[in-house]
């Protein structure tokens, strides 16, 4: 079951989710610097960390799950919102060059198919970026923030499951060293834990970031898949039965 966007949106807003997201955003830094003119799909709720990158893409989408319920991005300007099922993402065949997976493979239904779905819509050579709790960490077995929701991974668990779906693995970082503490004497130490957790124990972060690239050279088995999902519209509006009198 998807966190609600509710609470994501609190939680991003609240004094530990502002570091949260410092520390996610520093280890994102150091896999993709910039991304000039390239098409980005931010999946799940990755609305905290798009803004990081927009300025340089050609454009910037946010792909939020039916489960989860969707948000207007960016504030005060022209919707770049979808909501989507993502089994079935609304794009063409190699259509985006990166995506960025935030509160979003936890959370799927059926792993796999996710991510073959993202292989679908990736360029060739395009990069995947997937951020996912760390079943060592202990941000995983506290359920105050998003991170303890949902399925944790190793990175055993996500090598896997990312070479199983034609993805080679590649660079990877850590964040969330520091306890998920809302107490403000430990949240001012945020730094010295993050600068030791990064050296002397990285099995014990608080999330995983890896990035993967799109792998073209093995075959695909082609088969037609029925979706397994019906959206109806909750707020079209339906005509009223008439009867007729005599």
């Amino acid at each position: 079951m998807h966190t609600d966007i509710v609470d994501l949106r609190e939680f991003y807003h609240s004094p530990l989710g502002h570091l949260a997201e410092q520390s996610i955003t520093f280890a994102l830094s150091s896999l993709w610097a910039r991304l000039p003119e390239e098409r980005l799909v931010g999946l799940g709720y990755a609305v905290p960390y798009l803004d990081r990158f927009r300025a340089d893409t050609e454009r910037t989408f946010a792909f939020m799950p039916a489960g989860q319920g969707a948000v207007n991005w960016p504030v005060s300007e022209l919707s770049s919102t979808a909501l989507v099922f993502d089994e079935e993402l609304p794009l063409p065949d190699s259509s985006v060059d990166r995506v960025l997976m935030v509160h979003s493979l936890e959370f799927a239904e059926n792993p796999r198919e996710t991510l073959k779905e993202l292989w679908r819509v990736l360029a060739p050579g395009g990069r995947l970026v997937i951020v996912v709790p760390n079943r060592r960490g202990v941000w995983a077995r506290m359920e105050h923030t998003p991170f303890g929701s949902g399925r944790p991974y190793s990175r055993g668990q996500l090598t896997s499951l990312l070479r199983e779906t034609n993805f080679t693995p590649g660079a990877s970082a850590e964040a969330l060293f520091f306890p998920p503490s809302k107490i403000r004497a430990v949240l001012k130490l945020r730094q010295a834990f993050e600068r030791l957790g990064r050296r002397f124990w990285p099995v014990f972060s608080g999330v995983i970031v890896v990035e993967a690239q799109k792998r073209l050279y093995q075959g695909l088995p082609v088969a037609a898949r029925a979706s397994r999902r019906v959206f109806v519209p909750v707020l079209a509006p339906r005509g009223v039965p008439t009867t007729r009198t005599r």
